[in-house]
């Protein structure tokens, strides 16, 4: 029987080099699929021969997003962005909601596929959210280390899946989802209000989570195992 072959996106290095965190690929080996790492790509015709050939895509963390591409000006506590990155992510996340094989978005894939699907996003919590006080979502201990607790909307894809209402997660982030995008709605939230999880309305399986489970995984927790497992399952069966 064949495996699954999933799609993991990449980051850009210093010299231009593609980069993948190697927690994402252990944990689509240990959960059942086939990794494939995947370039930056900005040829259309590229890139839909590539969301053909995928059974899924996992779209990982990494930098900041252009605030451009959901009608800002860039904001002071904007970081680092990567132009061609969020081309290809912007153009292969359609392709794939289209074709209905399951997608999973962690840290910025969560925010990218926010945008992807007509949502909007914080450039940086701390200086754009004074309301209220925030956790430290950049937090100082171990990526395997859960820090913080999110709460699970009853009812949702991803309570289903973790079969818990509140757990802990671990924190790397100083953006997230302001507004979801079409189709999707907010499934999880911080004690202090923020966009932790969004999924989709309309497919079998789109899910977004802020937080990083594949390091997680690596450090044995059960609902990033959950996650990973419902992700891999939620494959459309191979056709190569």
């Amino acid at each position: 029987m064949l495996k699954p072959l999933i799609g993991i996106t990449s980051s850009v290095g210093k010299n231009g080099e593609t980069v993948v965190g190697d927690a994402y690929i252990k944990a689509v080996l240990k959960s059942g699929g086939i990794p494939v790492v995947l370039p930056n790509l900005t040829n259309e015709e590229a890139i839909e021969k590539l969301a053909e050939k995928l059974d899924g895509l996992l779209v990982t963390g990494g930098g900041d997003i252009d605030p451009t591409l959901f009608n800002e000006e860039p904001h002071p506590g904007l970081g680092e962005i990567t132009p061609d990155r969020d081309v290809f992510e912007l153009a292969i996340i359609p392709k794939m909601l289209k074709a209905d094989k399951p997608v999973l978005g962690i840290c910025r894939g969560v925010q990218i596929l926010s945008i992807a699907t007509g949502g909007d996003m914080y450039q940086d919590v701390y200086s754009q959210i004074t309301d209220r006080p925030l956790l430290q979502h950049q937090q100082k201990a171990p990526r395997g280390h859960a820090s913080h607790y999110v709460t699970v909307e009853n009812g949702s894809l991803l309570h289903r899946i973790i079969g818990l209402e509140r757990f802990k997660v671990n924190s790397f982030h100083h953006q997230t989802v302001r507004r979801p995008g079409r189709g999707f709605r907010v499934s999880a939230v911080s004690s202090d209000g923020l966009v932790e999880a969004i999924e989709s309305t309309e497919h079998r399986f789109a899910i977004g989570v802020q937080w990083h489970p594949e390091c997680l995984l690596e450090a044995g927790d059960t609902s990033a195992a959950k996650l990973f497992a419902a992700f891999i399952l939620g494959v459309s069966p191979p056709t190569r």
